[in-house]
């Protein structure tokens, strides 16, 4: 006889197999309803609204046309939308969630048959890793937009996108090669504009590669051509190009081609292209010009942080409460519908029967709720935190400065080389802080460059008051070990000198790397307050260090006392 305890388990699991082919019927007649006329009536509606700039209310339609819209039988409708959102946002510069957005798209593309489709999604998204300073990932896609069979002018676009990318990357030579052969497609010359950028772009090049007759010959070409375009974005970039060719040779020309760039923005109010106006003006200002274009220099950066910070948290907030509608009304049609279906059983079930299926259907239920209903609060809680930790860390460390910079600006005579050159340093500190924190929320380096990189963040920490010795690091043959073990060294090293930065007033620290065999060694040690082991907690900083190392089959002993140092030893796999 098959004994009771076994019996009960059976009986739960084959309930739970049929309640979830009943589970499936009924998703699959919710799924094929056909949504497509609504869809594109919602996506109508978005269009108008971003043909008048009204970018929040599109946005909104946008996303209610993909909650309801089918990716399987209505993709391209799905991947369109998603692409129109995540141009939205990158609008706004919001190129972290215009990614996120965007990779949501990627899955579907193999059933996409408009190239173009696929194109959009490729750029906007090399586009999102150009401003992110991911490079190798913004040149990928763009070479991937190349391989589509589209129109001509998307190849060039693409190709002209690769010269980008390698200029801002300081690759003058390399990206000169590519402007020039888009020079001899008939489809740029015949494009005043396009042309006018590309030959803007050469001129540049030519300029850092010091061949200064070419520069000025190519610079001059592109200048006219915009100039009788009215263009004026495009004439204020060739402006600061001319700022930049003379600004050692012709400080006074340079000066005046900054004030003409800064006024060609101005006409269209375009903030990114003023604020690097400004910037070429306040390095080459003094007295009371250095004080009147710092303020306006201060007060830009302030705005643009509110306008756009308020853009992503609303655009966040628009998918959020989309998903929790959509959760909701999912939630009330399956309980319908499992109601139906358990009317029906009834009529053909006895009284046992039915007692051990609704039996087993509510602890079936009670799980499955259960389960959801936390994996679903602790990914808000994930997002919630990272946002608050990135919008603390802006409000604590960046508003404050930017406020005290505007009330050193205010109050102190700047005809003082002492107090113009202290506006310039906490200007330079400003965006010191802003480049820090999107580097610690960057992606992680793990190519050959992994050691340069975990250098360059580690001496990123250190201060006149703090100084770091560093042993040991080429002892270790970085491109032997496993990605996710240099990702969680890098984490934990970043998180030991965010705490030291903090918290420890430390004046000394020594990081010491060892090779021993199969396993890798650091011993990290501060001369800074400590703190009492005792009072590590869940959330701590230190609580997370223990969980990577132990996540990659490491060891890490921690041993400090209040006002005597700090130090750490971390042993990990090779």
């Amino acid at each position: 006889m098959i004994p009771q305890r076994i019996i009960k388990p059976l009986s739960i699991f084959f309930t739970f197999l049929f309640f979830l082919s009943c589970q499936k019927k009924v998703s699959n007649s919710i799924v094929s309803i056909n949504t497509k006329a609504e869809v594109a009536k919602l996506i109508a509606i978005a269009d108008r609204f971003a043909k008048n700039k009204k970018t929040d209310s599109a946005f909104f339609y946008y996303n209610k046309a993909k909650f309801i819209c089918n990716p399987i039988t209505d993709t391209e409708n799905y991947v369109s939308t998603i692409n129109d959102m995540a141009a939205i946002q990158q609008k706004h510069a919001d190129f972290i969630g215009s990614e996120s957005t965007i990779i949501e798209a990627l899955p579907y593309l193999k059933n996409i048959k408009k190239p173009e489709l696929i194109w959009n999604t490729y750029v906007t998204l090399s586009m999102n890793y150009l401003n992110t300073y991911e490079y190798k990932n913004a040149i990928l896609y763009n070479q991937k937009a190349l391989t589509l069979k589209t129109e001509s002018w998307r190849n060039l676009a693409a190709r002209n996108n690769i010269a980008i990318i390698l200029m801002d990357e300081g690759k003058y030579a390399e990206s000169l090669k590519n402007f020039l052969e888009l020079l001899t497609k008939q489809e740029v010359t015949n494009d005043e504009v396009f042309y006018a950028n590309v030959l803007d772009n050469i001129g540049f090049c030519y300029f850092k590669i010091n061949d200064l007759k070419n520069a000025i010959s190519y610079l001059s070409q592109g200048l006219e051509i915009r100039q009788k375009k009215e263009r004026h974005l495009d004439s204020g970039k060739s402006l600061i190009h001319f700022a930049e060719f003379y600004k050692k040779s012709n400080p006074a020309l340079a000066k005046k081609y900054m004030l003409l760039s800064y006024k060609q923005f101005c006409i269209i109010n375009n903030v990114d292209e003023r604020l690097s106006s400004l910037k070429l003006i306040i390095e080459n200002s003094s007295n009371q010009e250095l004080k009147k274009h710092s303020l306006i220099y201060v007060s830009l950066v302030d705005s643009i942080f509110e306008v756009r910070q308020k853009a992503k948290n609303q655009f966040a907030k628009i998918k959020y409460d989309s998903k929790k509608d959509r959760d909701e009304n999912l939630k009330l049609k399956t309980h319908k519908a499992e109601n139906e279906l358990q009317l029906e059983r009834q009529k053909n079930r006895n009284i046992i029967s039915y007692i051990i299926i609704v039996f087993s259907l509510s602890l079936i239920l009670v799980l499955y709720f259960y389960l959801t209903s936390r994996g679903n609060k602790e990914k808000i809680e994930a997002t919630y935190n990272s946002e608050t930790r990135i919008a603390k860390k802006l409000h604590d460390e960046l508003a404050n400065d930017i406020y005290h910079t505007m009330a050193f600006a205010e109050n102190k005579n700047l005809s003082i080389a002492e107090n113009r050159e202290q506006l310039l340093t906490n200007l330079d500190a400003i965006y010191s802080r802003t480049r820090d924190i999107s580097k610690e929320n960057a992606t992680i380096i793990t190519d050959e460059n992994y050691g340069l990189f975990l250098t360059e963040m580690i001496a990123g920490f250190k201060t006149p008051s703090t100084n770091f010795i560093i042993n040991g690091l080429d002892t270790i043959i970085w491109n032997t070990i496993e990605k996710n073990v240099k990702i969680s060294i890098y984490r934990v090293l970043q998180e030991l000198l965010v705490n030291m930065k903090k918290h420890s007033n430390a004046s000394l620290v020594e990081i010491n790397f060892k090779n021993l065999d199969k396993y890798g060694i650091i011993n990290y040690t501060d001369n800074g307050n400590g703190i009492n082991i005792n009072d590590i907690t869940f959330k701590n900083g230190l609580h997370n260090v223990e969980n990577r190392i132990l996540s990659i089959k490491g060891e890490i002993d921690l041993e400090s006392f209040p006002n005597k140092g700090f130090k750490v030893f971390i042993k990990f796999p090779l």
